[in-house]
């Protein structure tokens, strides 16, 4: 298994990206609040070292991995999702070429 990063790290990493989502004022979100309570709720101290400590950090990481990876879904979904239907001379145009016009100029093309 590999090893987690620190859990500071991992806080760090998951407002970052409540700050993507909400932009600047993602400190009164509810979110926000959640995830400081249950950091703090959750911190190891020199009397205590249990499993459970280290099922959090775990699902925390794996909580960050969620967000970035939904984040990175979106932009590219946004970058090269389909713009609809395309006219053909449009489409012939992405790809360098010209659609032919009639001879002899019958007058319906451009």
């Amino acid at each position: 298994m590999a090893t987690l990063s620190s859990p500071l790290r991992v806080c760090r990493g998951i407002l970052k990206e409540l700050r993507a989502v909400q932009g600047p004022s993602y400190k009164k979100s509810l979110a926000y609040n959640y995830v400081m309570d249950q950091f703090r709720k959750n911190k190891v101290t020199g009397e205590r070292y249990c499993r459970a400590q280290q099922e959090a950090h775990h699902d925390s990481h794996t909580y960050l991995c969620l967000l970035a990876s939904t984040r990175n879904h979106l932009l590219l979904h946004n970058l090269y999702h389909g713009k609809g239907e395309r006219s053909p001379e449009e489409v012939a145009g992405l790809v360098g070429l010209r659609l032919p016009t009639q001879p002899g100029g019958k007058g319906w093309e451009k």
